[in-house]
C-alpha cells in the first residue's frame, strides 16, 4: 500500500480487530492446572457465545462433578441431553451422579442409553465394561 493512501486513506488491513477469546481451551487449561472454579467461569463465558455447545456443556458438567456440585452437574448433563439425546458421555456421567443420589431406576435408564450407543476409541472398552458392571449391580438390587 502506498504512502499517500496510508497517510490519507484508511488501510483496513492494518486495523486491529478484536479477537474473541477461546474460552473452551482456556477452561481446559485451567482444569489441567486444577483450578476448576476458574474453569467453570470460562465455561460459562463460552456458553454465553455458544449456548448449545455440547463439548462445553459436557466439560462443564465434569468440572461441576469434580467440585462436588452434583446438582449443577446433573442440570448441565440434562441440558446437553436436551440438545442431543444420544450423547453417550452425558448419559454415562449422569448415570453415576444419579446412583450417588439413590435414583437407581433413572441411573439404569441412562446406563442403557449409554450402552445403546457406546463411544469408540482406545479407552472406550473400560467405560463400557464399567457401565455393564454397574447396570448388573443395579439389576441385582431389583432394577431391571
Amino acid at each position: 500500500m502506498g504512502f499517500w493512501k496510508r497517510l490519507f486513506g484508511r488501510d483496513r488491513s492494518r486495523e486491529l480487530k478484536p479477537q474473541r477469546l477461546d474460552y473452551l481451551n482456556e477452561a481446559l487449561a485451567l482444569e489441567r492446572q486444577g483450578d476448576y472454579d476458574a474453569a467453570l467461569t470460562s465455561y460459562r463465558l463460552a456458553l454465553r457465545d455458544r449456548p448449545s455447545d455440547l463439548k462445553v456443556l459436557q466439560n462443564m458438567a465434569i468440572a461441576f462433578t469434580k467440585t462436588n456440585r452434583h446438582d449443577d452437574a446433573i442440570r448441565t448433563y440434562r441440558r446437553a441431553l436436551e440438545i442431543d439425546g444420544t450423547l453417550a458421555g452425558a448419559h454415562y456421567g449422569l448415570a453415576f451422579l444419579l446412583i450417588k443420589r439413590g435414583e437407581r431406576d433413572q441411573a439404569a435408564r441412562h446406563l442403557r442409553a449409554f450402552l445403546a450407543r457406546p463411544p469408540r476409541g482406545p479407552d472406550a472398552q473400560k467405560w463400557i465394561a464399567h457401565a455393564h458392571q454397574s447396570l448388573t449391580e443395579l439389576g441385582e438390587a431389583g432394577v431391571s
